[in-house]
């Protein structure tokens, strides 16, 4: 049987979803889990923790959800400009926007050497496209055209709210284990109905062992999206070469040695970027925002070869 690139490409992108989906599943999983242990524990029912902590931890996302844009252009030194400012970088921005269908974003600069690029903004309509001058700098009109298609493939998506619920779960879980540790130092551990020696001994495992699971379920969520933008990037422009070329580049450059630069990403903002700034040894890569240059080389390439398309 013939399978057709637009089969494929489907297939790869129902894939992709899936494993977002499973990881979310696996996310809300531990907060169930790690609900029951401190109701066994404390003789509580497990359903109130969770609302209880859910309520507060929505409260805060929903909080940083809705002030996320400034905050984000704040804390990067973003500069918002005029077409008249930079006219070569809103044509590409206005190209990339019209071919996905949305409003044209606003655009913004960031005063770095170190190349990189973000969007941020709650959807299609209040969306902004961030490029350093570093990056308007290093890469050709054609790497930088696909770099916006990846950028603006997040603004399709959604993945901010994506992002904000996966933080909300994991806020969730978090907080419940801080709970469990005040209870443990301050009134020594379980005191319901289940309170003993083995009670204790599964709270303090759950609390230092679910919280870190749930991070690295976030980042795996975060490393997800990156992905998916790489492929969706790739298919909006038709460029996955000048995509492979622009990784290459910027990761070349991607450092944490160069944190303490002028305006450069700092750790706070690491998941915002193209590529992630706080690039080190490969004992970092478990708990990195981003999938590592070669697997995202790899993903890209296979779309590119779906597309037809040859790439080196």
């Amino acid at each position: 049987m013939v399978i057709s690139q637009f089969e494929l490409l489907v297939w790869f992108e129902t894939e992709m979803i899936g494993r977002l989906v499973l990881l979310f599943t696996t996310l809300t999983l531990l907060l169930l889990a790690f609900a029951l242990v401190i109701g066994y524990a404390f003789g509580l029912d497990p359903t109130s923790m969770i609302v209880i902590a859910l309520v507060l931890s929505v409260a805060i996302n929903v909080g940083t959800y809705a002030w996320s844009d400034k905050l984000v252009l704040w804390s990067t030194h973003t500069k918002l400009i005029n077409e008249e400012d930079n006219p070569k970088l809103y044509s590409i921005v206005r190209n990339v926007a019209q071919r996905a269908n949305i409003p044209m974003p606003r655009v913004g600069i960031v005063e770095s050497q170190q190349p990189n690029a973000f969007a941020t903004g709650k959807g299609p309509d209040k969306a902004i496209v961030v490029a350093t001058t570093g990056i308007l700098r290093v890469l050709t009109p054609g790497e930088l055209e696909a770099v916006i298609g990846h950028e603006i493939s997040h603004v399709t998506h959604r993945d901010v709210l994506v992002a904000s619920v996966a933080a909300a779960i994991a806020g969730t879980i978090s907080f419940l284990g801080q709970i469990i540790f005040f209870n443990s130092f301050y009134y020594g551990g379980g005191r319901g109905r289940n309170n003993n020696g083995n009670a204790g001994i599964l709270l303090i495992i759950a609390a230092l062992l679910i919280p870190i699971g749930a991070m690295l379920i976030q980042l795996g969520i975060s490393r997800s999206r990156e992905s998916y933008a790489d492929v969706e990037g790739a298919k909006l422009t038709g460029k996955p070469q000048e995509l492979i070329n622009a990784l290459r580049k910027i990761s070349s450059q991607a450092s944490a040695r160069q944190w303490n630069q002028k305006n450069a990403p700092a750790p706070s903002t690491a998941s915002l970027w193209f590529v992630n700034p706080l690039k080190g040894s490969a004992w970092t890569e478990l708990f990195s925002t981003h999938p590592s240059l070669e697997k995202r080389v790899a993903n890209i390439t296979k779309v590119a070869q779906q597309m037809g398309i040859m790439v080196s």
